[in-house]
């Protein structure tokens, strides 16, 4: 396992880059535990990929240093930097037995062969393969294919880290549940350093100890679930993060309450550092009460799914998501208010009072 170095990482695709947006990556600077379990997320095109593949030695970033315990691996192969790396889809070798694709790799590495067969048919377990452990894996299915990559990378106990690249984006929904609890188990248990790229909040949240937020080719936040959740320290978490998203509305200060349009809102406590091109509000729906007392708003719809509603309405002429258990009654005559502890500022879409970086890991 290795302790991984994000020395100011910058990279673009293009020749003579000027601009941030010229870079497909904008500068990282961090460091991320020997053994951690982290999840890259974000959309389509924010650099999750092209922050793994300089990590695992496919790409050499434009300008800045990859270093593994302290040792600088910027030049190295990625075979040289014993990495494992699991692609968004399958790479099998289709003329092997299931039991073959999984013990090549401990093969390739001079591996006892009593060894390879125990932590071949462990892996087999795992992945709930071993029913077909001698068939040819060109007659299985995309999903089973994919189980045998997952199993091919996590074969091996001697990875200095285990990338992953959307590795779920081909398997049934019930099987993403099984494999990413039983990723979470192997990472407890055997200590990998383990970076997981996806795009969907649900598989990042259950699977890492912390998450690492991209948007628009930068980091933006580094935390647990929870700190995700409870402290967006960017509007584009707030929005990222959860279902519905937080809430996010332009804003004015007067000391320790906030003003949005006619409506006067409590602060928990005013805010420091709020000088800045554009001040926002921003509230999760599950910190918004609906009733008889509060702030009036007009009400568009009421999504009923279940344990909660999700009630869709307009307030001071912007959309407005609010959370409310089943068994809460929607008056004629709704209204709403904010609890001050879920209510954060932003300066520029950055929370109030903090740098614009990500922190550390």
């Amino acid at each position: 396992m290795a302790r991984i170095t994000l020395d100011h990482i910058r990279h673009a695709y293009g020749p003579n880059p000027q601009a941030d947006t010229d870079y497909a990556l904008r500068e990282v600077h961090h460091e991320w535990k020997d053994g951690g379990a982290y999840a890259l997320l974000g959309p389509s095109g924010c650099g999750k990929t092209t922050l793994l593949n300089i990590i695992s030695g496919l790409l050499q970033p434009s300008h800045g240093r990859i270093l593994f315990d302290g040792k600088d691996v910027t030049d190295l192969s990625t075979q040289a930097r014993n990495i494992a790396q699991v692609f968004q889809f399958p790479v099998v070798y289709d003329t092997m037995s299931v039991y073959d694709n999984l013990a090549f790799p401990l093969r390739n590495r001079g591996v006892a062969e009593a060894d390879v067969d125990r932590r071949v048919k462990e892996m087999l377990e795992i992945i709930d393969l071993s029913d077909r452990a001698k068939r040819k894996a060109q007659g299985l299915t995309a999903d089973q294919k994919q189980k045998i990559s997952l199993g091919r990378g996590l074969v091996r106990n001697d990875v200095n880290a285990i990338l992953f690249d959307e590795p779920l984006t081909v398997i049934d929904p019930h099987m993403k549940w099984v494999l990413r609890s039983q990723l979470k188990r192997l990472h407890k248990q055997l200590g990998f350093t383990m970076v997981y790229v996806t795009h969907d909040q649900t598989e990042a949240l259950t699977f890492a100890d912390k998450v690492v937020v991209m948007y628009e080719g930068q980091i933006v936040q580094i935390g647990t679930p929870a700190e995700l959740f409870e402290k967006p320290r960017h509007t584009f978490v707030g929005y990222f993060i959860g279902s519905p998203g937080m809430n996010v509305m332009p804003v004015s200060l007067d000391g320790a309450r906030a003003v949005v349009g006619s409506q006067d809102i409590a602060l928990a406590e005013a805010p420091k550092s709020v000088a800045g091109d554009r001040l926002q509000l921003g509230i999760r729906p599950e910190f918004i009460r609906i009733g008889r007392e509060g702030m009036p708003v007009r009400i568009d719809r009421v999504e009923d799914i279940g344990r909660r509603k999700i009630v869709r309405a307009d307030f001071e002429g912007r959309p407005i998501a609010i959370v409310a258990s089943e068994d809460v009654e929607i008056p004629a005559e709704p209204k709403i208010a904010f609890d001050p502890a879920g209510v954060h500022i932003y300066v520029n879409s950055w929370l109030a009072g903090s740098p614009a970086t990500a922190g550390e890991a």
